[in-house]
């Protein structure tokens, strides 16, 4: 990993003073209540499923600022923000309900192409990502290749000055909105599984590529199969060497797990469990089951600020190229689990009598305007977080393999 690539790509301790700090959050504040579009804040505050148009118009809106990307250098078009700027940002927008930014570009392989990119594929991708137009998706898992991602089988194979790409990823999130993929592919298998993987970026309008929608029991269109049948990728769009992507995709996944914004969205998910909470449960007339509902959300946010403090100890490491080891993973292992009890919350107040309320928002014209009913389609879809992005049981093993050495 560039070490000066990461330093460049992560916080410096805080210059900010108390009063700069306030004068900050008032900006933000003004700026979000201003700029970001009320039926955007609507769907948030509703814990609704987003699609591309509200994440892009927040991002344009963002663009226009000049805060399109909080987490990136100046010399690539971002702030240049530390990361207490950056956490600041991120909690006020939160705070609003303002959707979190699209993570596959700018979370994703924007950092990855400034890390490992060609100054063409950086010129080429980068202001797409900033100003919202060009929409990603990642071509990782596969069928037998999910929490074991080095076990991918799909080929690249060359001819010439391109790549002929045959296989098939799954659980390929967003991709039915994406206009490239950034995906994972072998080149060559005679070493050991970790070996011969590239990284290519592909069109997805590129001939031979089929997509195919898989239902999920949330109602809620989330992810996709992706078929690849002698797809033909010119070799300018390969990031970095051939073969060495794996460690490119650490970098990817490392960064996933230690990002600012996931503590602010989990207090916005709290909130919105605190205000179900006293929605629908009278605490004249069932004391008992209020008191155990907001026994949970205390235990939820104090969880919450030992999580924080993990997150900003991770990044202060990674900005000083002291070792991560373990720590992403313990993140979003804590992160998803969380995740599940403040959703579990929400539903577990609302109350059953939601179940006649389940209907596919997809077919709606969007999922804001079905309040409390959204608990439940989100019940569902968040039983995934333990599995997306790294399985609760691979990452325990990957946190015990730190502790004992094994």
């Amino acid at each position: 990993m560039p070490t000066d690539t990461l330093d460049r790509m992560t916080s410096s301790p805080s210059l900010l003073t108390p009063q700069e700090e306030a004068a900050f959050r008032a900006e933000v504040e003004a700026f979000a209540r201003e700029h970001c579009p009320p039926q955007v804040r609507a769907a948030v505050a509703a814990n609704a499923k987003l699609h591309r148009a509200e994440y892009s118009a927040w991002q344009k809106a963002l663009h226009r600022r000049g805060w399109s990307a909080p987490g990136w250098p100046v010399e690539y078009g971002g702030t240049g923000w530390d990361q207490k700027k950056r956490y600041v940002f991120e909690e006020v927008t939160a705070a609003l309900d303002c959707p979190p930014q699209y993570h596959h570009g700018i979370g994703h392989i924007g950092p990855v192409l400034m890390a490992f990119g060609s100054d063409e594929q950086k010129a080429r991708y980068l202001p797409g990502i900033l100003n919202g137009e060009d929409w990603w998706c990642q071509g990782y898992s596969e069928p037998g290749a999910g929490s074991d991602l080095a076990s991918l089988k799909t080929q690249a194979v060359r001819d010439g000055e391109d790549y002929i790409v045959d296989g098939q990823k799954i659980w390929t999130s967003h991709a039915q909105e994406a206009d490239l993929m950034y995906t994972l592919v072998r080149t060559d298998a005679s070493g050991r599984k970790q070996q011969g993987i590239t990284l290519l970026l592909i069109p997805l309008d590129t001939p031979g590529i089929t997509r195919r929608a898989i239902q999920t029991i949330d109602g809620w269109h989330h992810v996709n199969e992706i078929f690849l049948d002698k797809v033909r990728v010119p070799v300018a769009q390969r990031v970095g060497e051939e073969g060495q992507a794996w460690s490119y995709a650490k970098y990817l996944l490392d960064r996933e797990r230690v990002g600012a914004s996931a503590i602010p969205q989990l207090t916005q998910l709290l909130r919105s469990a605190q205000r179900a909470v006293r929605a629908h449960v009278d605490a004249a007339r069932l004391p008992r089951g209020r008191h155990a509902l907001e026994e949970r959300l205390l235990l939820a946010e104090a969880a919450l600020i030992g999580v924080r403090e993990l997150a900003v100890k991770a990044i202060d490491d990674a900005r000083h190229g002291r070792p991560l080891g373990s720590r992403p993973s313990a993140l979003k292992l804590r992160c998803s689990e969380l995740s599940q009890e403040i959703v579990a919350i929400g539903m577990d107040a609302a109350g059953p009598a939601l179940a006649s309320s389940f209907r596919d928002p997809e077919q709606q014209g969007g999922a804001e305007w079905l309040g409390d009913a959204n608990w439940l389609h989100n019940y569902l879809f968040y039983r995934s977080k333990t599995i997306a992005g790294g399985t609760s049981e691979v990452l325990r093993n990957v946190i015990a393999r730190e502790i004992f050495g094994a």
